[in-house]
């Protein structure tokens, strides 16, 4: 298993990257190799100050860095020798199974449809995000931003790649998969998320019908396919809830002396639902649709967010993801296709 780290993306790179990548490999003995790609100087610095060279890390030097307020498709395009491109031409070129970029989004998603472009029948990639419910399994938001223009189509795919994902990744044995909309209703949305319904009705997966949004976060549906615009909208305007919510605790927890004792009393599951709520505990998204697997990591990622990313790039090799995806799309083109027609 090779694993290809962007060492430079990242609010806290290249730090925290490095430290989170030098626990993945302690703790992983199923990573081979593990490829620091950045500038070499600043990695060997930060490589040193962790204690040095565990073994199985190489550093591949990139000797420019595409910023979080650069333009991403351009900045790609441009800035041939940038980190993030640098990693996705070792997953092009086969030298590496799989990325982990905790840098700009955008660029990210430009450079893995760039270098390693999308598999086979796939229109346009999705991002998979893990959004957490009291059923203890998370819910999986696709797209979280990679397509904002969407055909019924693609909403179609994504429901095949968040499923495929799902079950092989998060252990749902059947999920249920719902179409964000305005209603439960079959009538309900607009033209694109009512044209999209009659494709999963069709489509391989198990399709529950419309959900709202506050279905997110009751545990009845384990993927949940909305356009990159509206998921994008559902992810920031969960986190800024999520982060309200910790502010207004803390500010009230602490007003006196019998508050601030209770909330002694209650700091274990302060703490556990910290955890439960945390970006760090997936450690990022999966770019699902494109031919190889790339996991984009928060750009607030730390180093325990940059390991347990990096550790899920590895368990999407390990169980074939993509695999999955071809087999749910041949499906799909198969049962679209008339008994004895030419394909």
């Amino acid at each position: 298993m090779r694993i290809a780290v962007d060492a430079m993306g990242g609010d806290f790179a290249p730090q925290a990257i490095v430290e989170g990548a030098l626990l993945a490999v302690r703790e992983c003995a199923d990573i081979d190799c593990l490829y620091l790609v950045g500038d070499e100087t600043a990695i060997r610095a930060e490589i040193a100050r962790c204690g040095g060279n565990p073994g199985r890390v190489e550093i591949r030097h990139a000797s420019e860095v595409v910023g979080m307020g650069e333009s991403p498709a351009t900045a790609v395009r441009r800035k041939k020798d940038s980190s993030i491109n640098r990693s996705m031409d070792l997953v092009k070129n086969g030298e590496a199974d799989a990325v982990f970029a905790a840098g700009s989004t955008g660029a990210a998603v430009a450079a893995a449809t760039l270098k390693m472009r999308t598999l086979e029948g796939i229109r346009r990639p999705g991002i998979a995000v893990a959004m957490p419910t009291p059923a203890d399994k998370p819910v999986l938001v696709i797209d979280g931003g990679a397509t904002t223009d969407c055909t019924p189509e693609i909403l179609m795919q994504f429901a095949i790649m968040g499923s495929a994902y799902s079950r092989k990744v998060i252990g749902q044995a059947e999920p249920k998969v719902g179409l964000m909309s305005v209603g439960t209703e079959e009538a309900k949305g607009n033209a694109l998320s009512k044209e999209a319904f009659d494709l999963l009705e069709k489509a391989p997966v198990k399709f529950i019908g419309n959900v709202e949004g506050h279905d997110l976060f009751e545990g009845e549906v384990d993927v949940v396919v909305c356009d990159g615009f509206t998921g994008n909208v559902i992810l920031k305007t969960s986190e800024s809830v999520a982060h309200a919510i910790g502010t207004w605790l803390r500010r009230e927890l602490t007003k006196n002396p019998v508050r601030v004792l209770g909330s002694l009393l209650l700091s274990g599951g302060l703490r556990a639902l910290k955890k439960k709520t945390s970006q760090k505990t997936y450690g990022g998204a999966p770019l699902l649709g494109v031919n190889g697997i790339c996991i984009i990591g928060h750009g607030s990622s730390d180093k325990i967010a940059a390991k347990n990313g990096i550790l899920q790039a590895v368990r999407a090799v390990e169980l074939h993801v993509n695999e999955s995806i071809l087999e749910g799309v041949r499906k799909c083109t198969a049962q679209a296709t008339p008994e004895g027609a030419s394909t």
